[in-house]
């Protein structure tokens, strides 16, 4: 008997992925999602994008009615349904808390009373904070910050006590968390409390943490999602990259498609339930390269990236995968390389149209303190 499958926030970036390699995979996709207008616009209309395949019920995560009509006859849940951002989060906290936290504990109400046979969360890499580091001398250190006082001097790398620089190294979900945003507190606590239930009500449970994902159908207008789509909104309208601090600290990109695979596989690994994987490329690049890689393949080259040397709360230096976990118990290996997905996206950029929201979102953030 063909699965049906359920995928909370379905109609966004990731979910439509997803959507599409369950497809592919012989599952039947229905999606829950509000259609978000940060997101989806303001004419809340079904996304060209989506596969006719998927059924898509627009509902609130937060709405029971809506969350227990969405699992009828499922038989695993995709947990995608999320606010996203680490500036918007601090001071959109009752908003963040109400979609994050309290949609998760309505779903999961729901399913303790409807069971299913697997679910999978979406959690974040931002719930790491800094990422791990290695001093001088060789040891490893996790749970740095970097004060104010370095910031507001322009000395942008984590120091070891003595003040020796530490290099940044691949992080393993064995890293403790350091929460420095509204929104990784509520991922974090997605990601728990989802563990948490299904261990307590059987329902076999994986948490991915997602590190940059990048792609085709990102929300180019939304000033909050991931840092090459506000890029690449920039660029589609002729205005240059602003990049926070030097542009040196290091990300790890991947692929919406090798993100969706990866899902799957959470899915069907029996012996994944019960843990939590890192999902990233495994490679790190710089933000200034990102700018530059981009500004290159969609022929703007004269728009170089503006280095601001201003900060923003919540803002880490480095953080980048260790997949080693993801390739032993989940047969994870990524597939597409940064150029192959580049080149992809930026036949799908060419033809968008995009709204430059970005001043506006870092006006809202200084005003408020967080962007200094």
């Amino acid at each position: 008997m063909t699965k049906q499958v359920l995928i909370t926030g379905g109609a966004g970036f990731i979910g439509s992925h997803l959507a599409d390699e369950l497809l592919r995979n012989g599952y039947r996709v229905r999606v829950l999602d509000n259609l978000s207008e940060q997101v989806h616009g303001g004419h809340r209309m079904r996304p060209d994008y989506l596969a006719d395949d998927v059924e898509l019920m627009v509902g609130n995560i937060a709405d029971p009615a809506a969350v227990a009509q969405a699992l009828e006859g499922v038989d695993a849940v995709f947990h995608l349904a999320a606010m996203v951002g680490v500036g918007q989060s601090m001071y959109q906290i009752a908003n963040y808390t109400a979609v994050n936290d309290l949609g998760t504990a309505v779903l999961l109400e729901q399913l303790a009373d409807q069971p299913v046979e697997r679910l999978v969360v979406a959690s974040s890499m931002s719930i790491y904070g800094e990422g791990l580091y290695r001093s001088a001398s060789g040891a490893l250190r996790d749970g740095q910050e970097r004060s104010f006082e370095q910031l507001k001097a322009g000395r942008w790398e984590l120091e070891d006590e003595d003040g020796s620089p530490l290099t940044p190294v691949p992080t393993p979900e064995t890293k403790a968390p350091a929460l420095a945003s509204i929104y990784a507190l509520s991922k974090y606590a997605q990601e728990r409390a989802c563990l948490i239930v299904g261990r307590a009500y059987s329902i076999p449970t994986v948490a991915l943490r997602f590190f940059n994902v990048y792609g085709p159908r990102q929300a180019l207008s939304n000033p909050y999602t991931g840092v090459l789509a506000i890029f690449a909104s920039r660029l589609l309208n002729g205005n240059r990259p602003i990049i926070f601090e030097d542009g040196r600290q290091r990300r790890d990109f991947v692929h919406v498609r090798d993100v969706a695979r990866a899902c799957r596989l959470a899915l069907e690994r029996p012996d994944a339930a019960g843990r939590v994987f890192n999902v990233g490329s495994g490679r790190s690049l710089s933000i200034l390269d990102i700018a530059e890689k981009l500004s290159e393949v969609l022929g703007r080259p004269h728009l170089t990236a503006e280095i601001t040397g201003r900060y923003r709360s919540g803002d880490i230096r480095h953080c980048f995968a260790d997949l080693s976990a993801a390739r032993r118990g989940l047969g994870f290996e990524p597939e597409i390389g940064l150029e192959e997905g580049l080149e992809e996206t930026t036949e799908w950029l060419r033809r968008q149209a995009a709204t430059d929201r970005f001043e506006e979102a870092t006006r809202e953030l200084a005003c408020r303190g967080l962007a200094v």
